[in-house]
């Protein structure tokens, strides 16, 4: 294998409906950083019926060039259709790395892919560097129940793989007078290897509930909170400051919260505004879910918590009494 052969970054820009989803946009930041780096170009792939609004939206968070496939196919995701066009490419083009998001769909596609290139892929990723001396990527995650965080490394092998958490990275800045180079691809998949289908979508999320992702205010409960019950008065918060509500691992394992709404490492990362943790000690587990806020509020009677330790306000105090102090002044400040 002849590493000169092998160039550029790519960003797989996953979609739904022809949308992209944020994390495709989001890991064009990382992308972006690793080809100035690298002194390669980004490029972003996008698969779809109509990958017009990919192309643009790649185009507007700073690709250097946009590889688009069209085709009924691809209207919905299908690891045999995925699978088969990215390859083709993959071949063709020979790319040094390639972000992929760690969605459901992603980590199908990516773990796919290497299995197809025989090379690497580290999975939730939550931090990208060039290393100076080899200009491998280094690979971060967390390790051993996120007690510690691994370096990983593939020395051997191209393209380099990984997998990043939606929210894991910021949105990067947008470029409105980015004009990237445009390649269409016409790549179709032979029906018969097209093995399932898409029957339809079923919404896990309730009718006008946030979906953690996406929140820009979260309010999370732990162990703190003591009962199913006294999550209203997070929700009462939440709907106050335009939010949502999210939940510590120890409140879906005493059946409080559903496990949609868990922040943290074995639930969803997010990276709002706003995030206000109430009741929750701070284990490195949810830590590395909500680090990446803007602004992190932690109301604990235990002066020692550990997520203390990441927050930008801390209230120590009775989270019983405090949440109600907020919601009377959020009141008054509203009627004034």
């Amino acid at each position: 294998m002849n590493f000169d052969d092998y160039k550029n970054v790519w960003v797989f820009i996953e979609s739904f409906e022809d949308q992209p989803k944020s994390v495709g946009l989001e890991l064009l930041g990382q992308g972006r950083r690793l080809a100035d780096e690298l002194g390669q170009k980004l490029v972003a792939v996008a698969l779809g019926r109509d990958t017009t609004e990919l192309a643009c939206a790649s185009a507007f968070y700073g690709a250097d060039q946009v590889i688009t496939v069209d085709g009924e196919e691809y209207a919905s995701y299908s690891a045999d259709a995925y699978g088969y066009a990215f390859l083709k490419l993959v071949d063709k083009y020979k790319p040094n790395v390639i972000l992929i998001g760690a969605t459901v769909n992603g980590r199908d596609l990516g773990s796919k892919l290497a299995v197809s290139l025989r090379t690497g892929l580290t999975a939730d990723c939550t931090a990208l560097r060039v290393d100076e001396e080899t200009k491998n990527i280094v690979w971060e995650r967390p390790a051993f129940g996120g007690n510690l965080y691994a370096q990983i490394l593939c020395a051997t092998t191209r393209p380099q793989m990984g997998t990043c958490r939606p929210g894991a990275f910021k949105m990067p800045p947008e470029r409105p007078e980015n004009h990237p180079e445009c390649i269409r691809e016409s790549i179709h998949v032979p029906q018969d290897s097209l093995r399932t289908r898409v029957l339809e979508f079923v919404k896990a999320a309730k009718s006008g509930e946030i979906p953690l992702g996406q929140a820009q205010v979260i309010v999370s409960g732990g162990r703190g909170m003591k009962n199913a019950e006294n999550f209203a008065l997070l929700h009462k918060l939440a709907d106050a400051l335009g939010g949502t509500v999210g939940c510590s691992r120890a409140a879906v394992d005493a059946g409080w919260m559903p496990q949609s709404r868990q922040v943290g490492q074995t639930g969803t990362t997010v990276s709002p505004r706003l995030y206000i943790a109430c009741g929750i000690s701070g284990a490195i587990q949810h830590i590395a879910g909500m680090s990446e806020s803007d602004t992190i509020v932690a109301i604990n009677k235990d002066e020692n918590a550990p997520i203390f330790e990441v927050a930008d306000y801390c209230i120590v105090g009775d989270l019983f009494e405090v949440i109600p102090a907020i919601l009377k002044e959020l009141k008054a400040r509203k009627e004034a």
